[in-house]
Formats: C-alpha cells, structure tokens, sequence
C-alpha cells in the first residue's frame, strides 16, 4: 500500500480495519484531525462501510474488501458498530463512497442523515431501502418498472385500540380458493406478510392434493420449512396473496452488481420439502446457472429501479417463463471465488469512474465471460443417456367403492341448487365444505328418522340403512379431502329410469323428479403404495450416470447433483385420479431424496396431464371395448369346460399366461361358483368379527360394518340368484378386494380360504383383464390406439427432441453455467427424462402397440422373439408396472451414423405377490429401506401363474426386457443391429429392490414344473448391458392337469355337466353356523347353489 494511504487512523471510536484488530492499523501515530482533506491533497478516495458488525465480517464481504484494497487509490473506513449506534453523525468519518444497508438492528435513518450530511456517492440508495422493506412497495415498483411477477391480491388489516384486527379488504375465503376484492385466487397460493422483515411465508395447497400449508422461515438448522395441516389463511394482520407458479421444486436466486452485471445460482426450493441441503462445509447446496438475455435485462430493470448496485433477487422459471418473487436488497453470493473477484473488480470501477476519470484503471474486466469448451466426456465412456422415458401405472390402492340412492328430501336439493346443479343437470362435490354440508344434511334425516322411529321416508329411497352407511362414508380418516371421496347429484325429471333400476333401489318409489345419489369411495393410495412408489424413485437412481465426483458408497449422487443442476430437464405428469397424482410425489420424493409431505412435492413437482387427454382415458375405444367386453364375458358364462374353440376364441394369440389360466380354470362357472361360496364365508366371517368388540382394527380405520358391506355388494353383484347367472365384470373387482385384505387385514380377519379366493379370482381376472382391452390382435391395437395415441405421440416428441434439439412448445431447458461445471462429464449436455404415471389401461394399451405394432420382426430376430415369449408369461400389470425407454448417443459416430442413438426398452411387471406380509409395511418409517413393500403371494405355487415361476431369480421385480435398437436421426426409419435381452433385476432396480420376501429363496416350485436354463449370448463393448441367466419356464404336460396341481387349493369336477362343487371345510360346521350362512345367501338374493 502507498505512502499517502496511510493518513486515515482506525480506531474503535472512528472505524475499523478490514481485518478487525489493533494490529492492522494501517497509520499509527495520526489520527483523524492530521488529515489534510484540501483539494490538493486528495489524491484518492475513501469508501466507508456502514452496517451491522455481523454483516462486515461475513466471509463474503471479507473477501470483496481485501480484494478493493488492491485498488491502488482506493481507501476503506469501516465504521464500528459502537459509534454507529451511540455516535453522533457529525462525529462519524468523512467518505466520498458509502457501502451501507439495512439490516436488523440497523438504525437506516440515522445512515440516511449522514448522507444528506456529506452526499457521499451510494452504491446503495438508502432511500429505497425502505420501499424494499414493504412487499406491497416492491410490487408496485416491479410493476412500473414493467417486470413480470406472480399476480397478486392484497388484504389490508389494522389494528384496533383494544387489539382486535379490522379488515379493510373485502375477503371471502373459501375452502380451496380465497377472493380479495373481487379477484379470486385458487390454492395452491401464497401468503406472504406486508412486512419483508417476516419471513413466514405461507403456501396453501389445494384439498385435491391433500390440502395444508407448507410454512417458510429463516433456516434454522437443516430446516427452511414445516408442513402443517392447517389450511386457513391468517387475520392477524396485512398480507399478499400471489398465484402459486410451479418452478420444479428449483428456485433461481440472482445477484446483481451493478445494471450489467448478474450471477445466478438454482437451489432446492424451500417449499418442497424444509430440508436444506448443506456441503461438507456447513454451506447450502447452490450451483450457478445462466441467465437469459430476457433474464439479464430483469437484472438490470431491477438494479436501477430499486437504485441498487448491489442487489439480490428470487427468479421464478415456469414454462419458459421468469416471474421476480421477491427483492432481497443488498446480498452477496456465498462461496464462489470468482464472484468476489468479479463483485470487487467492478466495484472499484464503478467508484474510480465515478469519481475520478482521469485516474487509470489497473486492468479490465470482462463483465460476462464467455463460456469455455465444454469438459470431455471421461475416457472409456462412449455411450452418453440422453432420454429417459417412463410410464408407470400407480401403486397399491383401496378398493375403489361406490353406492347411489335416490333422494327426494328438500335438503338435497337446497344444496343442488346452491351449487348451480340445475344449470347443467348434474353437480359434482368433492372439496371438504360441500361435503361437509351433505353430512351435515345426512346427521338432519338419520335424527329425524329416529325421532319418528321409522326406518324410511314416504315414497322415497331414503333409508335409514343407506343414510347410515353415507354418514360412515363421510366419516371415515377424519377429515374431507378431495383426493378421498367425492358426491354425485344428478337431476332425474322422472325418477330413476327402470332399466338403469339398480338392485340398490326400492321398486315402490313412484315417478317423480328426485337426485340421484352418487358417493365414491376407496381408490386411494395406501401408505404401502407410497413406500413402493418412493423406494421405487430411488431405485430408478440408479440409471442415471454419476458425476466424477460420485462413486463408491454412493452411486446414485449423479442424479442428484445432475437435477440441482439443471442439466437434468426432469418433468413428471400423472393422470387427474388422486391415487396415480400421489404416487407420483411419492415417487418424486424418492428419486430426489426429498423429505416431509407429499402435498407440496405434488403441487411443486407434479403436471396435471388431463387438459389433452395425455393421460386420462379416451373415450375414443369406449364403444368397441363394451363390445369386447360384452363378447368375453359370454363366452366365461358357458357352463361347460373350454373347448378347443373357446381357446382359439379367448386365446387366439396363444399367450402362454392366458393358456395355462383357462387350464387351470377348465370351467368358468365352477370357478365362479367356487368364488361366490368363498365370498359368503368371507361375510360370515366378517359378520362373526362385527360383533366381536376384541376384532381388532381394519386398516386406515375401516369400520368392520363398511367391511361387511363392501363384502356383501360385491357377493350381490357378482351373482343374479333370479336369472342364476353370474357377472364376469365383477371378477376384478373381487380380485382386487381378496388382494387387499390379503395385503392389508390377514392377521384381523384371518380367513382360513383367503389364498384359494385370491387364486381362484386371480386366474379368472387374468383372463378377464388383458382380454378386455380386446381378445384378437386387430381389436388389441385398435382399442389401444383410442386409448394411448396423444401419450405416443408425446413420447415420440420426447425422443426426437434429443434427436433434431427441436424443443416442443411446453418444453424449455435451463442451462447451467459450464464455468462452475469442473466436477460434472458432460456440462454442456442435457439429460431429458419425461415420468407418465397412469392407470392400468394406459399400460396395458402401450404394451400392445409394443408386441403388436410391428416394431420388430419376431420371425428375424431371436431375442425379440425371446422378449416376446418372457411377456407372454406375464399374467398381470401390478401396481407399478413399468414401460421405461433409454435413449444412448455414441459420441465416437458420425452424426449422420444409423449407430449414433441406441435405444433401450425396459419392462418390468411391477410388484409381485407374496402372502407373507408385516404390519410395518402400512407404517411410514423415517428409513424406508427397511420396509418390507409386498403385494400376497401363495406359499404354494399357482398352477395358473406362470410368472411366479420366476421369483426366485427375481427377489424384486420381473426382470426387465431390453431392446436396444441403432437408430438413424430419424426415429421413425428402419432400425438396424437391433439386439435384446433380459436384463438382471437390478439393472432397473438395483440395491434397493421394490419388494423383497424372505420366503423368495425357498423352493415354492411345483414337483410338476420344470425349468430350463437359457444363457444370454455376449455382447460386444459398446453394449453397456450385464448378462443375466433367465429362467423361462417351459410347460410340460403334466401342467395342464390343473386339478392335480391345484389339489391342495380346491376341488374341481372335470365332468362339465355336473354343477356340484364341494363347499368350504367351514361349510360343514354346526347347525347355527349354517343358518347363518342361509341367512347372508338370503340378504344377498341368492338361494342354495345347485
């Protein structure tokens, strides 16, 4: 440092040195009256740095300021924080540039009076500072400065002389959506304070995604957020409410230095779930991206409208588009060296242009550097993933339920009309209010009933039973959301037609206008579903590439670091149904390792894809699957044994999963015979444990009457004891139920013939099921084409984005700055993953056009031929199946090379059986690794499951089937080279399987069954697949002898003409049991079975 530095002295009464101590006094001996201050002497310039201690010995600022000492005319005064506070201005050192901002504690109008004092050059407008204190200052602003923001309402309150809070705002809140003056936001909003000083900020989120609020504050610790049930907003003071914007779980925080000048930074958004994460130094985890040019003109509105130099604010990106959030005033990056250097470099230029031209600037500076080559990809690596593509069908769920009732009282239609019912004929109800009024209503009648002491209003449908059974509907869990129930109204001129006469209906209720009724129930997703789905999430991990820096007990840190990034374009979209929206933040949540509540991981991170039709059901293949379905289940009414023309009819493509279950099945009306018998021990049992008040607890709090009625239903849907037929349609219906209980009731209900329903339903459900989406392979495509077109069309998209860089219209990439990418392969690249979550019909039609679409020859080729044979033994789509494609690119090709792109196609058929089942996998745990996710599987093997056969090798999943396919730039022309094969289970989950069973290294085979062993041939380098032994199953004959195979399950006849089938042991009990029985087979509407 020069010699004429040297004249300013620091003390604690004046200022402080940039370091802080008595020892880096820079001039010992002078103190502040030897300072010549004339015109002549003053050949440099004094900046004085005027805030909180706290916030001048900040590692950041400490950097910035040793770096403008360098500056050779540059001098610093810090003021000390005792003679700030306790000091008169006129006693505080003279400055020609002052480094000042507000802070808690901070006495700004103090600072304010010493600028007007000495007007010395503000990085800083002190006067603004204030505007930045109020939000409702800083919207006005963003608004004249014509920079885009979220739109926002505000409710202005005050505070009366006896404390209470009068609003000056007209308000009306409403369960999922809040009016303030006129203009109505719906939830998800937020809510923040008037006040930038309070930092509770409050987001609400809608009851269909599970309603609450995720509540913001300053970090504490690891934590920036809570999630809370709590869904009102607050009245205990002024507030702004802005329109939430979905950003991806990411926000971008922007520092400006100077209007030319901005570093950006993505972090996990605070909302998503609370948790920070932190480097190994304490730090939260921030990686720099680059802003657009739109971007950077934000920047610099800002920096000149708020009249700050230095500048913090928070960026929101939202399809394409950026929103400011919130300015944050005077900030600093954190960690980055080249930040400091840059923020000091023109800083000091700024003030040396300012205020002394004519000095010479000591070296330029390039305000946005350009960015370097990009950092090669790792040696030995040659095949890059650049696509990932997934569609996933939801996890387990309840039994989706549902019961109408005409009714007739004024009630009902007082809220029909309320809700503007007439004007379109029908209403739906489905937020927590609208079903609180029709409980509301239903406690009115059921007290009115009993009052009267009858069971039934006049000429009305309207029983005490039913309005006793919607009340317990409407009371189940505790609360109302959205995702859980929903209410019908439809408006019947004449009554409920006669041919759409539901058993459930009285015939003596005469024609007159009335409602029908219409609750649903159950479909929703249990917590074993959520812990699949979230294990799940992270297991898919797995496929994705790490950084350098990854490896070791950590293989999956490269997704992590990829997304934080934004190199990894990750978009996740699910159907409008409830149970696949939550099993897509669950899902989220495990491969983002992301912690709390699905509700604002849904809201962040979820797309809704019903506005076309992506994801949703077409009613396009509507009529031609009623058709098909109407064929089936005629032929599965036959009171005979398949024939060798039912097995060209149902099974004309000869699947070997369809084969063996009509072998095993023989006759379906036996087999529905066996079932319904089945079916009434399971509502005696039911009965029996309803009355014991020592039963237990059904799961998610089921009341054991809902249980039996739920029981009952399916047994009087399932058979029409006046016509003696029985109602194939119901077949998955019961399926699912058995399923259920098996999974989630075993050890309360304990019914001794659980495993032989749930095999019996199953081999029917897994003829009914596939075959209804169409028995021969013209009506296969052609219902799949109405169903799964728009999602095809998308997923073509999606490929042929990475393939020609076309971005679709609802497709935008952020970009991450390569300077800051030392640790990353590939900075420059992109890795797009698309997630579709969906129902079964979605998969099942996808996975026709996969077999059937002419993708590849079976003929010419041995593995796809070998693929095909491994679906064929597929008997079901379980709960999270999934159909995953993997897009390579091989650098090392010719750009115009049909051997650049490589495409993969993984399948795996989801969750697997097993009967062995621990409570703990209904339970959330903090680890859920340690969750045993099953779905019920026999001990013994099911003779019509060929998939089962498998299970030893599989411990999680099926194995994956793979194509890998050299594609031209042109997805659509011929592929070429094209190989397959059968992935190890842990290709696609690996480590952290999906499911495990104890039981799975145990031989469960049948003595009857054997296997063959058929060894994957190698593959050259550039195939980056691991070989797998699979094990295919190959029938013998022995295995179409069903009875014998099945022995230890039930008895079966093989003489098609006789109609007897041998009851259930427990049929056989003491006389008052059997009454019982005849009693449940009565109510039911049926009569002894012949």
């Amino acid at each position: 440092m020069s010699e004429k530095d040297s004249c300013i002295r620091q003390d604690d009464s004046d200022g402080e040195s940039v370091n802080g101590d008595e020892n880096d006094d820079i001039c010992d001996g002078h103190d502040l009256s030897d300072f010549d201050d004339s015109e002549d002497n003053r050949s440099f310039i004094t900046v004085g740095i005027c805030a909180q201690w706290k916030k001048v010995k900040a590692k950041p600022m400490e950097e910035i300021l040793h770096r403008l000492e360098q500056f050779e005319f540059i001098r610093l005064i810090i003021f000390s924080e005792a003679m700030i506070h306790e000091s008169p201005i006129e006693d505080w050192p003279f400055c020609h540039v002052l480094i000042s901002f507000h802070s808690k504690g901070f006495p700004l109008a103090k600072t304010q009076q010493y600028a007007r004092l000495h007007e010395p050059f503000l990085i800083n407008d002190l006067d603004k500072q204030w505007d930045i204190m109020d939000r409702i200052k800083v919207h006005e602003i963003l608004k004249d400065a014509g920079i885009a923001q979220p739109r926002y309402g505000i409710v202005r309150r005050t505070m009366d002389a006896d404390g209470t809070w009068q609003t000056l705002s007209s308000v009306n809140e409403q369960d999922d959506q809040i009016e303030i003056d006129g203009e109505i936001f719906h939830k998800p909003f937020v809510e923040k304070p008037v006040s930038a000083e309070n930092h509770d900020v409050y987001i609400y989120f809608p009851s269909s995604a599970g309603g609450g609020s995720q509540r913001l504050f300053r970090k504490i610790g690891s934590r920036s957020s809570v999630y809370t049930s709590e869904n009102s907003v607050r009245k205990d003071g002024s507030y702004i409410y802005e329109e939430f914007m979905p950003t991806d779980g990411t926000d971008v925080k922007v520092y400006t230095v100077g209007a030319e000048y901005a570093h950006a930074e993505a972090r996990k958004s605070p909302g998503l779930d609370g948790k920070v994460e932190r480097d190994e130094f304490g730090k939260e985890v921030r990686y720099p991206v680059i802003l657009r040019a739109d971007e950077k003109l934000i920047a610099m509105k800002i920096c000149l409208a708020f009249k700050q130099a230095i500048c913090g604010f928070d960026l929101l990106r939202t399809e394409g588009k950026s929103f400011v959030c919130d300015v944050n005033g005077f900030s600093f990056v954190k960690n980055s060296t080249k930040y400091y250097d840059d923020c000091a470099s023109i800083l000091g230029h700024m003030i040396l242009r300012e205020l002394a031209p004519t000095f010479a600037i000591p070296y330029p500076i390039d305000y946005q550097p350009d960015d370097p080559p990009f950092v090669p990809t790792a040696l030995g690596t040659r095949m890059e993933l650049r696509c990932v593509i997934a569609v996933i069908r939801h996890g387990d769920r309840t039994p989706k339920q549902k019961m109408k009732m005409v009714v007739l009282h004024p009630l009902f239609f007082q809220l029909f009309e309320k809700y503007n019912g007439p004007k379109t004929g029908h209403l739906k109800l489905k937020h927590p209010g609208q079903l609180q009024e029709v409980l509301d209503i239903t406690r009115i009648l059921i007290k009115e009933l009993n009052d009267n002491r009858t069971n039934r209003f006049p000429n009305s449908s309207e029983t005490r039973v039913k309005l006793f059974q919607l009340k317990q509907v409407l009371e189940l869990y505790g609360h109302f959301s959205g995702i859980n129930r929903k209410i019908q109204l439809k408006y019947l001129s004449k009554g409920l037609p006669k041919k759409t006469s539901s058993d459930d209906e009285p015939n003596n209720v005469s024609p007159q206008p009335s409602l029908l009724l219409i609750v649903k129930w159950g479909g929703q997703l249990t917590q074993t579903g959520k812990n699949q789905a979230e294990v799940l999430g992270k297991a898919f991990r797995k496929m994705y590439p790490g950084g350098q820096s990854a490896g070791g007990d950590r293989p999956d840190v490269g997704l992590l670091r990829l997304h934080s990034t934004f190199r990894h374009d990750l978009k996740i979209y699910a159907s409008d149904e409830g149970r696949v929206q939550m099993t897509a933040a669950a899902f989220a949540k495990g491969l983002l390792a992301l912690d709390g509540e699905l509700a604002p991981i849904l809201v962040q991170m979820v797309k809704s894809a019903n506005t076309n039709g992506l994801l949703d059901n077409d009613v396009d293949s509507t009529k031609e699957q009623q058709k098909v379905k109407r064929t089936l289940h005629d032929l599965l009414a036959k009171d005979r044994q398949f024939t060798a023309e039912d097995y060209d009819i149902i099974a004309p493509t000869r699947s070997r999963s369809l084969v063996s279950s009509m072998d095993f099945i023989k006759n379906p009306v036996t087999i529905c015979r066996k079932i319904y018998d089945y079916i009434l021990e399971m509502i005696t049992l039911i009965q029996s444990r309803s009355l014991n008040d020592n039963s237990g607890t059904l799961f998610q709090t089921e009341t054991w009457d809902l249980c039996l009625r739920r029981w009952l239903k399916l047994g009087k849907d399932f058979y029409d004891a006046r016509k003696d037929k029985f109602n194939i349609s119901k077949v998955p219906d019961i399926y699912d139920s058995i399923k259920y209980e098996l999974l989630h009731n075993k050890d309360v209900l304990q019914f001794l013939y659980a495993e032989d329903l749930y095999v019996c339903s199953k081999a029917l459900a897994d003829i009914v099921v596939p075959q209804e989406y169409g028995v021969t392979i013209e009506e296969k495509l052609s219902i799949a084409r109405g169903v799964i077109t728009p999602l095809l069309r998308k997923i073509r998209a999606d490929l042929q984005c990475n393939l020609t860089g076309v971005i679709t219209h609802d497709e935008h990439v952020n970009k991450l700055d390569p300077i800051y990418s030392s640790g990353i392969q590939t900075p420059g690249r992109h890795v797009r993953t698309r997630l579709y979550f969906t129902s079964e019909s979605h998969v099942h039609s996808l996975l026709t056009v996969i077999r059937y679409g002419g993708l590849l020859d079976v003929s010419n080729d041995e593995q796809w031929k070998r693929s095909m044979e491994h679906l064929d033994t597929v008997s079901e789509l379980n709960y999270l199946t999934q159909i995953v494609i993997m897009l390579y690119e091989d650098s090392s090709e010719e750009e115009d090379s049909e051997r650049r792109f490589h495409v993969e196609l993984h399948f795996s058929p989801g969750a697997y059986g097993c009967f062995d089942v621990l409570p703990e996998i209904d339970s959330v745990s903090p680890n859920i690794n340690s969750i045993r996710t099953v779905l019920p599987k026999s001990n013994r093997q099911a003779a019509h499951s060929p998939p089962r056969h498998r299970i030893e090798m599989l411990r999680s999943v099926s194995p994956p089937t793979t194509v890998e396919s050299s594609m031209s730039s042109s997805l659509t022309q011929h592929p070429l080279n094209t190989t397959i094969t059968s992935l190890a289970a842990d290709q696609l989950v690996p480590e952290s399987p999906l499911i495990t069973d104890d039981n799975t290294k145990k031989s469960i085979q049948s003595e009857k069954l054997r296997q063959k062993v058929v060894k994957q041939r190698s593959f050259s380098s550039k195939t980056i697949y691991r070989s797998n032994s699979a094990m295919i199953p190959s029938r013998s004959p022995e295995q179409t002898n069903s009875a014998q195979l099945n022995s230890n399950t039930t008895q079966g006849s093989n003489n098609s003409n006789n109609k007897s089938v041998s009851k259930p042991r427990s049929f056989e009990d003491d006389e008052s049991d059997l009454e019982r029985k005849i009693f449940y087979r009565r109510l039911l509407g049926g009569r002894q079975l012949r």
